[in-house]
C-alpha cells in the first residue's frame, strides 16, 4: 500500500520538546561539519540530498539551517527552474546529471528531477505514459549515481499543511522582510493542492528504490532536526577515514 500524505502529521509529535530538539539539533550539527569534512577529506563518497516540497514548505530555512553550518568548499546547492531552451533541447536528465555530486561533496537539489514528473503533470504538459517511462528513467539515473559513484542519495518531501502554507504565502506579501520572496503565481499553484498530494504520492511509489523521508513541515525546529540527523546517521555509516600520508 503506498504512501497517503492526508494520514501523515505536518506537525512534530506532542511528546516532542522545542528547546530540546533544538539542543539535540545543534550538537547534531557540530558533528555534521567534523563528518563533512572527513567526507571532503577521504573523497570516496558523495552525497546527494534531495529537497521537495510545495512552495513555502522551507527548503530555503532547510538549506541555511542545516546546511549553512557547514564548510562552503564542501558544500554545493542546485535550485532546478523552469527548464531553459538549451535544456528542453535535451533528455529531461541532462541538466541533472550535469549537477550530480563529485566524490568528496555534499550536493544538494532544491527541488529536483522530481519537477519533470510533478509540475508537467500537474499542468498535463506530459501524459501518462511519458510520465511513467522517465519515472523508470529517474531510477536507474538514481541507481547509476548510488552504484558507479558511491552517492547517498538523501529524499526529502517537506510535508506542510494547506493550512501552514496559505499563512506562509501570505507572510510574503505581509513582512517587508520577506516580500522578495513573494510571486503571485505561488497562490495559484495552491489551488492545485490535491492535484499536486495525487502526483506526488505516485511518485514516492514509483520511485521508492531509494526510499523518500517525509518530514512534517510546519514546525521549522522539527524537520531541521529530522534532516540533520538523517545526514548524521548516513555520514556515520559510511566509516570514513582521513587519508595518511602519501608514499
Amino acid at each position: 500500500m503506498g504512501i497517503s500524505l492526508k494520514d501523515i502529521s505536518t506537525r512534530a509529535p506532542q511528546e516532542f520538546d522545542k528547546s530540546d530538539i533544538k539542543k539535540k539539533t545543534a550538537g547534531i550539527l557540530e558533528e555534521l561539519n567534523d563528518l563533512q569534512n572527513l567526507l571532503y577529506a577521504e573523497s570516496k563518497h558523495a552525497i546527494l540530498v534531495i529537497l521537495q516540497g510545495m512552495d513555502a514548505s522551507g527548503k530555503d530555512g532547510v538549506i541555511r539551517n542545516v546546511f549553512g553550518k557547514l564548510n562552503p568548499q564542501g558544500v554545493h546547492v542546485h535550485s532546478f527552474k523552469v527548464p531553459t531552451e538549451e535544456e528542453l533541447s535535451h533528455d529531461f536528465l541532462w541538466r541533472v546529471h550535469r549537477v550530480a555530486p563529485a566524490k568528496g561533496m555534499i550536493q544538494i537539489f532544491n527541488r529536483s528531477h522530481y519537477e519533470d514528473i510533478l509540475v508537467t503533470r500537474v499542468h498535463q504538459l506530459i501524459d501518462d505514459a511519458t510520465a511513467k517511462m522517465r519515472m523508470k528513467a529517474i531510477n536507474h539515473f538514481e541507481e547509476l549515481l548510488t552504484v558507479h559513484n558511491n552517492t547517498s542519495i538523501l529524499k526529502f518531501y517537506l510535508h506542510v499543511s494547506p493550512e501552514e502554507q496559505q499563512q506562509r504565502l501570505q507572510e510574503r506579501i505581509d513582512n517587508p522582510m520577506k516580500q522578495w520572496k513573494y510571486n503571485a503565481k505561488d497562490f495559484e499553484e495552491a489551488k492545485r493542492w490535491h492535484a499536486y498530494m495525487n502526483v506526488y504520492e505516485e511518485a514516492f511509489d514509483k520511485c521508492n528504490d531509494i526510499p523518500w523521508t517525509i518530514v512534517p513541515a510546519d514546525q521549522n525546529w522539527y524537520k531541521e532536526y529530522i534532516i540533520a540527523d538523517a545526514m548524521l546517521t548516513t555520514l556515520k555509516s559510511l566509516d570514513m577515514k582521513y587519508p595518511g600520508l602519501a608514499r
